[in-house]
């Protein structure tokens, strides 16, 4: 396992802010947490269908989401939020 590979864990600093960007945009013009969660869990879903992650921790994220139901990808869609608000 390669942990000292700087591109990698740049490429997931990049997700992580694009995320928080989106979110704090979301918030900005006034959407509520339940509208966030919402249009974060369709973005997520349409991610994990047509997108191939870059890094293994967008892979772990597609992995988890796959194998989770609908609330338990709400519930993912909303610790991302917390992982990335404020950054």
């Amino acid at each position: 396992m390669d942990l000292e590979n700087s591109s990698t864990l740049s490429d997931w600093d990049k997700w992580k802010s694009t995320i928080s960007k989106a979110v704090n945009l979301g918030e900005a013009v006034g959407l509520s947490e339940k509208s966030i969660t919402k249009i974060g869990t369709k973005v997520g879903s349409f991610l994990t269908s047509s997108v191939d992650p870059e890094n293994r921790e967008q892979r772990l994220l597609q992995e988890l989401w796959k194998a989770g139901s609908d609330d338990d990808r709400s519930t993912l869609t909303k610790l991302i939020i917390k992982m990335v608000d404020h950054e």
